[in-house]
């Protein structure tokens, strides 16, 4: 079903803020355990979860992204978008400060409070999800679009919960670390208009847009997600739940697609 610009718009806006409400559905769990519950939550755990998101994440980038990227377009415009979407996210990763949970600081130096040089970081991942949701709605079917936000949102749930036990286990309060991860998915919906305004000005250059946003959400599997999972010995673990989260996706994809 070919959509109208303002359609895309409100598509593209209310699909990536599903995708990052999710985000706080995730966290919601820190505010009805117990501590004693969630400190017993173990990093293979949280390296689990991650590891899934990202398996959905990878699958999202390739079959809702890049596939129709080269159908639309053709293979070189795709691998063209692919590689300036990782080197913007690089780049940014290089010129904003921020700190990770298990890499630490990261960019140049900052006055900033360690916790916003947290979410920082988690924003930098977001934005390019939120991104892909938007850009996804500028094709003929909005069945595509729907079906990158239902992948997004699914991985943000258990990417939430991550972040909200690792900010707990940094001793930050329940409450802050909920406002917190929910305020870090709100960024999506400010990818998801960025990314349908883009389709909706140049509409011919949506292949370049949709390879663009695989390429950014690969360069933070690959450069973080997957590095952080593996850090602390749980790698098997990691890997097979990355695994899980591509089959998952992959399914959905096919079954809906």
């Amino acid at each position: 079903m070919k959509m109208l610009n303002i359609q895309i718009f409100e598509y593209g806006l209310f699909a990536s803020l599903f995708a990052g409400l999710a985000t706080g559905l995730g966290a919601l769990p820190i505010l009805f355990l117990s501590s004693k519950t969630l400190e017993r939550i173990s990093h293979k755990a949280i390296d689990a979860l991650l590891s899934f998101a990202a398996g959905i994440m990878l699958a999202a980038s390739i079959f809702s992204l890049i596939i129709p990227a080269i159908k639309i377009g053709n293979i070189y415009v795709a691998m063209l978008g692919i590689f300036i979407g990782a080197l913007t996210i690089e780049i940014l990763d290089k010129r904003l400060p921020h700190e990770h949970f298990e890499k630490g600081h990261e960019g140049p130096k900052s006055q900033f409070r360690k916790i916003w040089l947290f979410v920082i970081a988690i924003t930098l991942h977001n934005f390019p999800e939120g991104m892909a949701v938007g850009v996804s709605f500028g094709g003929e079917e909005i069945s595509t679009g729907i079906l990158v936000a239902l992948a997004i949102g699914i991985q943000n749930i258990p990417e939430g919960t991550a972040v909200a036990v690792s900010f707990l286990k940094i001793k930050y309060n329940k409450w802050k670390i909920f406002w917190l991860v929910l305020l870090t998915g709100l960024v999506e919906p400010v990818g998801g208009l960025i990314g349908a305004g883009l389709v909706v000005i140049a509409k011919p250059l949506l292949p370049f847009f949709l390879s663009f946003a695989a390429g950014a959400m690969i360069y933070v599997i690959s450069d973080e997600i997957i590095p952080e999972s593996h850090s602390k010995g749980s790698e098997t673990l990691s890997t097979f739940s990355l695994i899980l989260g591509f089959l998952l996706m992959m399914f959905l994809d096919n079954f809906f697609g």
